[in-house]
Parts: C-alpha cells; sequence; structure tokens
C-alpha cells in the first residue's frame, strides 16, 4: 500500500498523464457527469450537469485542490500505473 504523500500524488500524476475517468450523479432533481483528466502533472475536473430549474445548466472546469487530488488518487488507485512507486 503506497502512502499518498504530496510527492507520492505528484509522481502518480506524472506516470499517468492522459489518464481520464467519467463518473455520474443521478437524483431526482439533478444530474451531474465529472471528467477527471490528468494533464501536465495536474488534475483537471470539468463538471457539466442541470438541476430541474429551467436555466440550471451549467459547465465548470478547474485544477483540482491537493484534498481533491488525494481522494480522487485514493479512490481510483488500482486503475492506474503504479509501476516503481513505493
Amino acid at each position: 500500500m503506497v502512502r499518498l504523500t504530496s510527492s507520492t500524488r505528484q509522481r502518480i500524476l506524472e506516470q499517468n498523464e492522459g489518464f481520464t475517468k467519467k463518473t455520474y450523479y443521478d437524483e431526482r432533481n439533478s444530474r451531474e457527469e465529472r471528467i477527471y483528466t490528468i494533464s501536465s502533472g495536474a488534475l483537471r475536473i470539468r463538471a457539466v450537469g442541470k438541476t430541474s430549474w429551467a436555466d440550471s445548466r451549467y459547465d465548470d472546469e478547474w485544477i483540482a485542490s491537493d484534498e481533491e487530488t488525494h481522494r480522487f488518487l485514493y479512490k481510483y488507485k488500482w486503475e492506474m500505473n503504479l509501476d516503481g512507486i513505493e
């Protein structure tokens, strides 16, 4: 089990350049798709969705914070290339 220190997280991001993961959230009055992409050594998040209000569509994009990156890597590390990372 690899400890996800800040230096380890950065190595994982650099080693998995181009990795993409989509997640979906669907509830009665809300729907959201999140696209996570590793690019230039950073995790980028794009959230596209809508709610039940007529004008409530959104399409936001941001670079993940350290906490968001840590949670993402912890949850999806089994899908990534961790060769040589101890």
